[in-house]
C-alpha cells in the first residue's frame, strides 16, 4: 500500500484534500452520492482507474471516514460501499466545483458522463431565477439507474428512484438528456432520433430545460 502523503499544512481545506485529493478519491464519492454501489459497478462507471488504484482509494476513503462497507438488501445482495454521513455532505462542495467548473473556456462537452455525474450536474447547472414560478416532478429511466428530478420553490431536488405520477418519464441515456436541457437542443429533435423517449406531458421536459443556466465561459 502506498503511503499517504500530507500537505503539513494546518488549514482546514489543505487538510480536507489531505483526505480526498488524491487522484480518483472525488470521483468515486461522486458515484456514490445517490447510493451504494459495488466494487465492480465503481470499476465500470470509472473505466480509467486501475483495479489496484480503485482499492487503494477505497481503503483510504474508508480509514478517513468518508465511506464504508455495507450489505445490499435483497433482491440485490453482496457487498457494497456507500458514503457515510459525513461523506454525503461534500455533495454541496461537489455541487459548487461543478457551477465553477461550467464556467472553464476549457470545458469539454465530448465525453460521456456516468449517470450519478450527470445528475450533479443538473444541481450545478439549475437556475434558481428561472424556476422561481415552476412546479413539475420528471422521471428518469436511465441505462445506469432511475432518478426523479422534482422542481418548485425555486429549488431542484434529484433522488434516485420513482416518484407517484411525474409530469413525464423521459427513457434514454443521460448523454442524450444533457444536450436537451443545456445546449438548446430541441426535445422533437431527441424524440426524432430516438435518443430519448418521452411518456406524459412532453411539454413538462421543455420546462424543465428552461430551468438551466447557459452555458457560457466567464471571460477575464
Amino acid at each position: 500500500m502506498e503511503r499517504k502523503r500530507s500537505y503539513e499544512d494546518g488549514c482546514a481545506f489543505a487538510q480536507a484534500l489531505d483526505l480526498v485529493g488524491e487522484r480518483w478519491a472525488l470521483l468515486i464519492m461522486r458515484e456514490l452520492m445517490f447510493g451504494p454501489r459495488r466494487f465492480t459497478d465503481l470499476k465500470e462507471t470509472l473505466p480509467g482507474i486501475a483495479t489496484n488504484m480503485l482499492t487503494q482509494r477505497l481503503v483510504g476513503l474508508e480509514d478517513a471516514g468518508v465511506l464504508r462497507r455495507v450489505d445490499l438488501p435483497r433482491p440485490a445482495r453482496g457487498k457494497a460501499y456507500a458514503l457515510t454521513a459525513w461523506g454525503l455532505a461534500f455533495r454541496e462542495p461537489l455541487r459548487v466545483i461543478g457551477i465553477w467548473a461550467s464556467r472553464s473556456p476549457r470545458l469539454r462537452f465530448d465525453r460521456p458522463l456516468s449517470a450519478a455525474a450527470a445528475m450533479l450536474s443538473l444541481e450545478s447547472m439549475f437556475d434558481p431565477g428561472r424556476a422561481k414560478d415552476m412546479c413539475l416532478a420528471v422521471d428518469l429511466r436511465l441505462p445506469d439507474g432511475e432518478f426523479t428530478l422534482r422542481v418548485g420553490d425555486g429549488h431542484l431536488d434529484v433522488a434516485p428512484g420513482r416518484v407517484d405520477n411525474p409530469d413525464c418519464v423521459v427513457t434514454g441515456d443521460q448523454n442524450a438528456l444533457l444536450p436537451v436541457l443545456y445546449a438548446g437542443k430541441p426535445v422533437t429533435a431527441a424524440l426524432a432520433d430516438g435518443s430519448l423517449v418521452v411518456e406524459g406531458d412532453i411539454d413538462a421536459l421543455r420546462r424543465l430545460a428552461g430551468a438551466f443556466r447557459d452555458l457560457a465561459p466567464l471571460e477575464g
